[in-house]
């Protein structure tokens, strides 16, 4: 992977929603190292949150926070698993306008490195609502730092070269 030192950095907007029924402010670690890694990244914590595990309540935050001109991406992370409660893949997956299928591939590989086939417990999930990029992560420290560290950090890094998400943001809404 590429770094082109000559072109330079763009900061972008980010939000992070915790979807959890038992996280708070106080032992949000997923959350508090996402938020740590994007703002030492370069980038904007544009807005943070923690709400429960709800359908409609994900649907609806998501679909509000992505209708705001200035916000580029949000990245959740939690509810990705295979328990009764884990429908954040659910709520995202109905309201997505393109769905960005490679983003879980990636993610399951260089998941598998790590942990071998437990991977498959993982449903994590991407894609674009209102020229919004959306990443789904898990709930667990390691898996967020795995998912920002070996793909967001630079696919939203305007100088990540072949290609990266950054450089088509003005185009997300083209008709």
């Amino acid at each position: 992977m590429t770094i082109d030192q000559e072109e330079k950095f763009i900061p972008i907007n980010i939000s992070v929603l915790t979807i959890s029924d038992t996280r708070t402010s106080e032992d949000n670690k997923s959350g508090d190292l996402l938020c740590e890694r994007i703002q030492s990244s370069g980038h904007k914590l544009y807005k943070r949150d923690i709400i429960e595990d709800d359908k409609g309540k994900i649907k609806k935050i998501i679909k509000d926070w992505s209708s705001d001109d200035h916000l580029n991406a949000i990245i959740t992370t939690g509810g990705t698993g295979l328990t009764g409660r884990d429908i954040t893949p659910e709520a995202l997956e109905e309201i997505f306008e393109k769905k960005i299928d490679g983003f879980s591939t990636i993610f399951h590989l260089m998941s598998y490195e790590k942990i071998g086939t437990s991977t498959l417990q993982s449903r994590t999930t991407a894609g674009i609502l209102n020229s919004t990029y959306i990443f789904a992560l898990p709930g667990s420290p390691n898996a967020v730092k795995d998912g920002w560290d070996n793909i967001l950090k630079f696919q939203l890094d305007r100088r990540f070269k072949p290609c990266n998400f950054v450089e088509i943001i003005p185009r997300l809404d083209e008709k």
